[in-house]
């Protein structure tokens, strides 16, 4: 028989490329529309693409994971690199990217949660902020670069929906806990 499993990390990771590139292509559209050049379209794909996390991992003491795994980097670069290609082409269909935004969105408020509980552990504020800063980061910086109020500041609903969400993943976290301390009482 066939195993058809897949791990839940590698799941994770696909989502968190998929975020990466989502986050990339809104970087470099911002930055075609400013009429950037080629290398103005890499840095802010890139910014965007890995800014959240690395703004987060600083804050937190921590040594940013895109600079020591070059595959998010790697991404953003390329993507920059298509986008100064092929942005008029794709432009019709960026419909579609709205979808990996959205995923982007929860798996990074999700990821940015689990670090600072990896670090803190089921403390709120952290968790909340960790998450926040992951998931919107690259977004500010992205607005902030080309001089504009960030857009969660003034028409998304992109932290609120962060933030329901990081509420979310700590409530059902909080009851794994309380779960696993039921049984673990049963067994004495």
């Amino acid at each position: 028989m066939v195993d058809f499993s897949f791990p839940i990390d590698g799941f994770i990771s696909i989502l968190d490329y998929l975020g990466t590139i989502a986050f990339a292509v809104t970087g470099a559209s911002k930055a075609v529309a400013h009429k950037a050049d080629i290398f103005g379209i890499i840095v802010l794909a890139t910014v965007v693409g890995v800014g959240g996390g690395v703004t987060r991992d600083v804050i937190f003491g921590r040594f940013p994971t895109a600079f020591s795994d070059p595959i998010y980097v790697t991404i953003t670069v390329i993507v920059g690199i298509v986008m100064f290609f092929l942005f008029s082409r794709l432009k019709k269909k960026m419909n579609i990217w709205l979808v990996f935004d959205a995923v982007g969105l929860g798996v990074f408020s999700i990821l940015g949660a689990s670090i600072a509980y990896q670090i803190v552990g089921l403390n709120f504020l952290p968790m909340l902020f960790a998450g926040m800063i992951t998931a919107i980061g690259g977004g500010i910086l992205r607005d902030v670069f080309v001089r504009e109020i960030p857009i969660v500041f003034v028409k998304e609903i992109y932290a609120v929906a962060s933030i329901i969400g990081i509420v979310v993943f700590m409530q059902f976290f909080h009851l794994v806990l309380i779960y696993k301390q039921h049984q673990l009482l049963e067994l004495l």
